[in-house]
């Protein structure tokens, strides 16, 4: 008797000793760096936040022992802020990843810092082809999309739908410089011509002389080289001009859901888009995106529903490893397909670019849809491996040829 109840004594004091090291161990955390007000607050912002919280949450709250903390920080849409935060984060808050960075010129700062110490870094709200070419790093991942898929994609559509001859609004930095570079590329590829282009500065309210310069040039399509606030406002003002009634086209080249419900369907009509996920595309997409709503009272976009994603599968790299140090991680990382609510059989190559399928959609008339927010009709489902720039092409240093 004795010795059973010192054992069962030893037990509990072995599994309390256990409890008490685990509270001892410092928290894992992973750091947002995000357009939390901005033009891009509705793409990315508070709602990347809490899928990345979403993520931890479904995966258990804690690993190796450390709990799980997701902290987010605005970066107000300046590069050198972005740098800031991310040397701040790593440095000072011990943080271990940084997710999404929602711009592309932040995300090209942050990365910098993170590849100078060796840190995972995930982009799921940027855009820039840089990311996994010239900025590639060992311990770099863009995830959702970038200016080569959304230029392949919406490009190459609208093309052989034969409307050839383009004229560019662009935002005058990384990203919309990108995009427009890449959309140029495909469309004169595919036989097309390119007419012109006016850049405009970021976070643009008045787009009144850029778009009597389109009109001008009578291209058959506008292309918008920008994203947010300055796609809507492009949108939405073109309206107002009656562009659409003379017969050009607006081809958004990257928009998100909530981008087609801020102008709403009488507007957007007709657009073609290219999506790296859709809420309503099956019951995994309804389900998660319920959960998501019951949250923040709107539907996830593809970046949103990117970091779940990625943070989902950084973590579980993290426990397979049984370190956070980032080069055990990433390898785990890279050899695992991505299957879960955002991608199927997606892969990280070497370059860090997330490989998945990418889909064309064309935005609904009002009077196909049954509710807020049902707002598309698939076209057509584009494999990653045409969708995304092949390993001949990358410019990434990484990458052996």
């Amino acid at each position: 008797m004795k010795r059973a109840v010192s054992g069962i004594l030893g037990s509990v004091l072995a599994v309390a000793a256990s409890a008490a090291m685990a509270q001892d161990k410092p928290p894992l955390k992973l750091g947002g760096i995000l357009d939390m007000s901005g033009l891009y607050a509705d793409i990315t912002g508070p709602g990347s936040e809490m899928a990345a919280k979403m993520a931890a949450e479904d995966f258990g709250g804690d690993v190796l022992g450390r709990k799980i903390e997701i902290i987010a920080a605005d970066h107000l849409n300046k590069a050198d802020l972005a740098a800031n935060i991310a040397r701040d984060m790593l440095d000072n808050q011990g943080v271990e990843m940084i997710y999404d960075v929602a711009a592309s010129a932040t995300a090209l700062a942050a990365g910098e810092i993170a590849k100078a110490r060796n840190k995972i870094v995930i982009f799921n709200g940027p855009g820039s082809i840089r990311l996994s070419n010239e900025a590639c790093g060992p311990y770099t991942v863009h995830y959702v999309f970038d200016t080569f898929a959304q230029a392949n994609v919406t490009g190459l559509a609208t093309v052989k739908q034969g409307l050839d001859t383009w004229f560019f609004l662009t935002a005058d930095y990384a990203f919309g410089q990108d995009l427009e570079k890449d959309t140029s590329n495909v469309v004169l590829k595919s036989g097309g011509k390119v007419l012109g282009s006016v850049r405009h500065p970021l976070n643009t309210s008045d787009f009144s002389s850029y778009l009597l310069q389109a009109q001008s040039s009578k291209a058959k399509v506008i292309g918008l080289a920008n994203a947010g606030g300055d796609t809507i406002n492009a949108i939405k003002q073109a309206s107002e001009f009656g562009i659409a009634k003379g017969g050009q086209k607006l081809s958004p080249l990257l928009a998100f859901v909530t981008d087609i419900d801020s102008v709403g369907l009488e507007t957007a009509q007709g657009l073609l888009l290219a999506e790296a996920f859709y809420w309503d595309l099956n019951d995994e997409t309804r389900a998660f995106s319920k959960r998501f709503m019951e949250r923040i009272k709107r539907v996830p976009t593809s970046a949103q529903v990117g970091v779940y994603s990625s943070v989902m599968h950084y973590l579980q790299a993290v426990k397979a490893a049984g370190t956070t140090d980032s080069a055990a991680v990433m390898k785990i990382m890279k050899d695992t397909p991505i299957n879960d609510v955002f991608a199927k059989n997606g892969r990280i190559r070497e370059d860090g670019r997330m490989v998945h399928d990418m889909y064309l959609f064309e935005v609904k008339k009002p009077s196909e849809s049954e509710q807020r927010w049902d707002d598309y009709k698939l076209l057509a489902t584009v494999p990653g491996n045409e969708a995304f720039q092949s390993l001949e092409l990358s410019r990434c240093p990484l990458v052996k040829k």
